[in-house]
């Protein structure tokens, strides 16, 4: 087996950006941040329901597609929870919003 050279690696490591990389919620995030990632989440299931790309949903929204690829990789702190939630409920008009 032959194994990349360190040129090919750096090349790699090169090509991968932040941008790349799902958020994940920190332990410590503030209730806001924790309902701001449960909307992105549930676009998510949406664009898997739909078997959709995120292309696809942009149209449907009117939404640049930028902003659609930020709600996928949870960059929450682009959004506000009442632009969210209301984009989503463009995709299900019986969507609840339930603080507990």
């Amino acid at each position: 087996m032959k194994y990349p050279t360190n040129s090919e690696i750096q090349e790699i490591l090169n090509a991968v950006s932040d941008d790349d990389f799902i958020d994940l919620l920190p332990q410590d995030a503030s209730n806001v941040d924790k309902i701001k990632y449960q909307l992105c989440k549930k676009v998510v299931s949406y664009i898997q329901k739909e078997k959709i790309t995120q292309a696809e949903l942009s149209r449907r929204l009117d939404v640049d597609r930028s902003r659609i690829n930020w709600i996928v990789k949870y960059r929450i702190e682009h959004f506000t929870i009442d632009w969210l939630y209301e984009h989503i409920e463009k995709l299900d008009p019986d969507v609840k919003l339930k603080v507990s």
